[in-house]
C-alpha cells in the first residue's frame, strides 16, 4: 500500500509495505515502459507499481497467467543483457481439472517471452508438453484497466476522476477504455492470436491439447492508444522482434565501447549501458535520457544534465539531445504556479492526465536551483568534448538567457549567491538535488528557512560562468567573457569567505533566509571539487573529511556523516548512499590530485554493484556499515534502473584516468592516469574526436598506466602525462 503525504507541503511517497516481488522486471521503449513480477505478471499488490504504462498512464494494471484456473510455478525469469526482452520459463503444479485427467506436476514447460514496441507490448507464449501422454487443458490470460495516472500510483488521492467506457469484444480482440476528466480517451486493445475459446471483458480463455513432445504457441499484444496521437499500427510478435534487436544493436554499436580485464567490471558496464539505452527516448529534438524507473520515466533537467555530464565521453550525441530539448522547453515568462522564470531550465515534465488538469503542478515544472546553471556547465562542457561550435550557435541565446536568469532570478537579495524558495504552494520545498523535504536543516535538526543557497549550487554556478566565458571569447565576444570570467572570480572568493565553517572542517551545507551557515557537513561539499570552486587546502581536508569513517560506509560516501543529528542510513537524503553523487565527488578528487582516494570511492561502488540484482546500480541505497560477508542494505522505492545511477561508472572511470579532451588540436589527454586494483587493463575502443577515432589498451602498473594506442583513423593525438 502507498499513501501520499505532505510534509512541509513537499511531495514523498511514503510506502507502508515493501514492494510485492523484490525481484520485478522492467522494460521500456521511447515512452512506454512495463513492470511485471517474477512470473511475467502485472498483480496489483504491494506498492502497486506493476502494470504498463504510456505517457504517464498505466494502461494495464492487470494481467495473470493461469492453467486451469491456478497459477503455474516459477522456474526462472530474466530481462536479456540488452533489456530487450524479458523473458519467463514456468511449469504447471499438480493439476485436477473436472471432467480431465489428472495433469502430474512439471510436465508442462511454459515459456513467455515480452518486449516493447512503439506503443505495444507484445508477448508470445510456448508451451511444450514434456510427459509421455495426452494432456488436455484451458489456459487464461486475465486483464484488467484502471487507467491511473502515475502520480495516484503513487499515492495521490483524487477527489473525482473520469469515466471507464463500455469494453467491446470481437472473437480475437478486447478493448478497454477510459475518457479522463482531460477529456482525453485513453484505450488498451488487446488482440490474441489464435482464437480464443472465450473471450470477454476480464479474461480470455485457450484450450490447448498436447500430445507428447508437442507445442503450442499463443500470442498476445498490448497496445496502448491515445485519441490524439498517431502510431505505426501494431505487426506481429517475431517483426518486432527482429526490429527490437536490430534496434537495440545499433544503439549499443554507436558509442565507444570498453573492455576491461575484470568480468565482473565489465556486468557493470554492459548493464549500464544497456540501461542507458533503454531509458533515452527519442524525441524531435533528440535523444533524452528519462531519469528512471518507475517512477521518473519522463524528463528531468538536472537529472538528464547530470546524466549526460557522466556519459559524455562516451557519447556526446546524448548531450547534444538533452541541451536542444531543455533549450526548447526554457522558462520565457513568470508563472508562480510552475515556479517559471524568464531564462530558468525544466526541472519535470509531465503530460498525464492530473497534469494536464493542473492537479498536480508538473506539467511543466521549473522548481529546480540547479538545472539553469548545470545547463551551462554542460554546453561548455559539450564543446570541449566535440569542437561543435556551430551547435553552440543554436543554442546561444538560451545560454545568455540562464546566465541572466542566475544574476537576477537566481540571486534573489543581490549578495551574489544563488538562492531559491518556492513561489507555489504545492511546487517542491527544497529545490536542489536533494529535494526532499528534510534534507536541508541546521547542526540542531532544525529545518532552514528559505531562501536557501546551497553550497554545491555556487560551484555550478561558478563553472557555468567559466565555461560561458570560454564559449563567449569563442564566438567573439570578449567584453562578456572577461566580465563573466571576472564574476566568476569574484564569486569563488566570495564563497570560500561565507560558507567555509571551522566548526565542522568543510563547507556549509547552505546559508539559509538569514544567511546563517547550516552548519552541517554533507556530500554536497564533494560537489564543489567537481565544480572546481574548492581552494586547494579547503579541498584536501574535504576529500580526507569524506572519507572518514563517519562518512565512508564502505560502500560509497553517504550523504551526510554518523554524527550529525538528521543522519538515518535508512533516510533518503540524510545518510544514504547515491552513486551518482560518489562519481561527481570521486571526479573532483581526480581534478584537485587525489586520485588514489577518487579509486577508494571507485573500489567501495564496485564492490556493491557485486551485490546489485542484474548488476544494476540503484538510485540509492541504505547507508548502513559494511560487514563481512553481507551485500548492501537496498533502498525500498529506489527507482531502479536510473539514468545517473547507471551513467556513475562511466564518470568514476574518467575521473580515474584523468581524461579530457582539446578539440581544437585535437587530442585526447590522460593526466596521472591510474587503475584501481581490480583492473589490470582496460580496452576502449572507437573513442572518437573530431572525425577521427582511436582504439587504446591502458595496462595498470605499479605506479602508473601505459597508455597504448592500437588503432588510430584520422587525425588525432594521444598524450599521456605522468
Amino acid at each position: 500500500m502507498v499513501e501520499k503525504i505532505q510534509l512541509g507541503e513537499q511531495w514523498y511517497i511514503l510506502a507502508t509495505s515493501s514492494p510485492a516481488d523484490e525481484r520485478r522486471r522492467v522494460l521500456k521503449h521511447n515512452d512506454t515502459f512495463a513492470m511485471f513480477d517474477r512470473f511475467g505478471d502485472v498483480q496489483p499488490m504491494g506498492l502497486g507499481e506493476e502494470g504498463i504504462y504510456d505517457g504517464d498512464t498505466c494502461f494495464l494494471s492487470q494481467q495473470e497467467l493461469l492453467i486451469e484456473g491456478v497459477r503455474p510455478m516459477h522456474l526462472n525469469s530474466t530481462v536479456r543483457d540488452d533489456n530487450g526482452l524479458f523473458i519467463v520459463e514456468l511449469m504447471n503444479p499438480d493439476l485436477y481439472p473436472a471432467g480431465k485427467k489428472h495433469i502430474p506436476k512439471g510436465e508442462l514447460h511454459i515459456f513467455r517471452g515480452k518486449l516493447l514496441l512503439d506503443g505495444t507490448c507484445y508477448e508470445h507464449i510456448r508451451i511444450v508438453n514434456f510427459g509421455l501422454t495426452p494432456i488436455e487443458a484451458t489456459v487464461t490470460m486475465e486483464f484488467g484497466a484502471d487507467y491511473k495516472d502515475i502520480f495516484e500510483v503513487r499515492g495521490f488521492k483524487r477527489e473525482k476522476r473520469g469515466e471507464y467506457l463500455p469494453p467491446q469484444t470481437t472473437d480475437r480482440e478486447l478493448l478497454l477504455g477510459y475518457r479522463g476528466l482531460d477529456k482525453q480517451v485513453r484505450r488498451t486493445r488487446i488482440h490474441c492470436d489464435p482464437t480464443p475459446k472465450k473471450l470477454n471483458a476480464r479474461q480470455a480463455d485457450f484450450d490447448i491439447a498436447l500430445e507428447p513432445k508437442a507445442e503450442v504457441h499463443l500470442y498476445v499484444t498490448i497496445t496502448c492508444e491515445h485519441n490524439d496521437q498517431k502510431r505505426p499500427p501494431p505487426t506481429d510478435y517475431f517483426t518486432a522482434f527482429t526490429q527490437v534487436n536490430h534496434t537495440v544493436s545499433r544503439s549499443l554499436q554507436s558509442r565507444c565501447k570498453i573492455v576491461t580485464s575484470d568480468p565482473l567490471f565489465n556486468n557493470w558496464l554492459d548493464r549500464s549501458t544497456a540501461d542507458l539505452v533503454m531509458l533515452t527516448t527519442s524525441r524531435k529534438e533528440g535523444n533524452y535520457p528519462y531519469a528512471g524507473l518507475p517512477w521518473y520515466s519522463t524528463t528531468f533537467g538536472r537529472d538528464g544534465i547530470l546524466t549526460a555530464r557522466e556519459y559524455l565521453w562516451i557519447d556526446p550525441c546524448l548531450a547534444k539531445g538533452v541541451l536542444t530539448f531543455l533549450a526548447a522547453t526554457q522558462a520565457t515568462e513568470l508563472d508562480h504556479e510552475r515556479d517559471a522564470e524568464p531564462g530558468k531550465i525544466l526541472h519535470e515534465a509531465r503530460n498525464g492526465e492530473l497534469a494536464a488538469l493542473n492537479e498536480i503542478p508538473f506539467g511543466r515544472y521549473y522548481g529546480t536551483v540547479d538545472a539553469t546553471p548545470l545547463f551551462v556547465g554542460l554546453a561548455g562542457a559539450y564543446y570541449e568534448r566535440t569542437g561543435d561550435l556551430d551547435f553552440i550557435r543554436t543554442i546561444w541565446d538560451n545560454i545568455l538567457r540562464a546566465l541572466h536568469w542566475i544574476d537576477h532570478y537566481g540571486d534573489r537579495d543581490g549578495d551574489g549567491f544563488v538562492e531559491y524558495a518556492r513561489y507555489s504552494e504545492t511546487g517542491l520545498a527544497q529545490q536542489g538535488w536533494k529535494d526532499s523535504q528534510d534534507s536541508v536543516f541546521h547542526a540542531d535538526g532544525r529545518l532552514a528557512d528559505a531562501p536557501i543557497a546551497l553550497c554545491e549550487v555556487q560551484g555550478y554556478v561558478y563553472e557555468a560562468k567559466l565555461r560561458a566565458a570560454e564559449l563567449a571569447n569563442l564566438l567573439g565576444d570578449q567584453a562578456l567573457a572577461k566580465k563573466l570570467h571576472d564574476a566568476a572570480m569574484l564569486l569563488k572568493k566570495n564563497f570560500n569567505e561565507a560558507f567555509w565553517c571551522e566548526r565542522i572542517g568543510t563547507y556549509a551545507l547552505a546559508l539559509d533566509g538569514e544567511k546563517r551557515q547550516c552548519e552541517v557537513a554533507s556530500s554536497n561539499a564533494g560537489h564543489t571539487l567537481w565544480s572546481g570552486i574548492a581552494t586547494p587546502e579547503y579541498a584536501a581536508r574535504i576529500a580526507d573529511q569524506l572519507l572518514s569513517e563517519e562518512f565512508f560506509c564502505g560502500w560509497g560516501i553517504r550523504t551526510i556523516p554518523t554524527k550529525e543529528v538528521r543522519y538515518n542510513p535508512m533516510a533518503y537524503h540524510n545518510g544514504s548512499v547515491w552513486p551518482h553523487d560518489n562519481a561527481l565527488i570521486a571526479e573532483g578528487m581526480a581534478r584537485y590530485g587525489f586520485t588514489a582516494k577518487a579509486m577508494a570511492v571507485f573500489t567501495g561502488l564496485r564492490s556493491a554493484s557485486l551485490y546489485m540484482d542484474q548488476n544494476r546500480m540503484p538510485e540509492l541505497f541504505c547507508g548502513f556499515e559494511k560487514r563481512p560477508d553481507e551485500g548492501p542494505t537496498l533502498y525500498p522505492v529506489a527507482c531502479s534502473p536510473q539514468a545517473w545511477a547507471a551513467a556513475s561508472v562511466f564518470s568514476l572511470l574518467q575521473a580515474c584516468l584523468g581524461l579530457s579532451f582539446d578539440p581544437n588540436k585535437p587530442e585526447i589527454r590522460f593526466r596521472h592516469p591510474q587503475l584501481p586494483p581490480f583492473l589490470e587493463t582496460v580496452e576502449i575502443h572507437d573513442l572518437s574526436i573530431n572525425g577521427a577515432t582511436v582504439d587504446l589498451l591502458l595496462q595498470r602498473y605499479p605506479n602508473n598506466v601505459g597508455v597504448n594506442v592500437i588503432r588510430k583513423d584520422g587525425n588525432v593525438e594521444v598524450v599521456a602525462v605522468a
